[in-house]
């Protein structure tokens, strides 16, 4: 049975969290939130839409870089406050230009980086 009021988001200014994964790695590219309108968005676009609390308004994902999340399949988490998207990613998911926003890894004490960047972020997000 289908539950219409997933996922439960407590009230209209309310957000929810968003894993976003790669549909065909499973690689965790980043985490963001969703509120109402940004959910909506989603489901009728097909394209990752989140609510940025930085900028104070929606955000697709992508709008400014073209690195665009296509999204394959929504998942609820089990208290229906947690969405993860599997999506199928255009360019670079994380704003410093590496695949994935999860790209240091702590060892010995100290941060990693893992991999290296798939594109300069000063080439794709131009200020102004």
């Amino acid at each position: 049975m289908v539950d219409a009021e997933l996922p439960r988001f407590a009230d209209a200014d309310s957000l929810i969290t968003a894993v976003v994964q790669d549909a065909q790695t499973g690689d965790v590219l980043m985490v963001a939130h969703m509120n109402r309108a940004a959910w909506q968005a989603t489901l009728d676009t097909g394209y990752a839409v989140f609510y940025s609390r930085s900028r104070g308004r929606l955000w697709k994902k992508g709008e400014q870089s073209g690195h665009v999340q296509r999204v394959r399949e929504i998942r609820i988490d089990c208290d229906g406050d947690a969405v993860l998207l599997q999506v199928d990613q255009t360019g670079a998911a994380c704003h410093e230009g590496y695949a994935s926003c999860f790209y240091r890894r702590f060892e010995g004490g100290d941060w990693i980086t893992v991999g290296s960047p798939l594109v300069d972020p000063r080439s794709v997000y131009k200020s102004g």
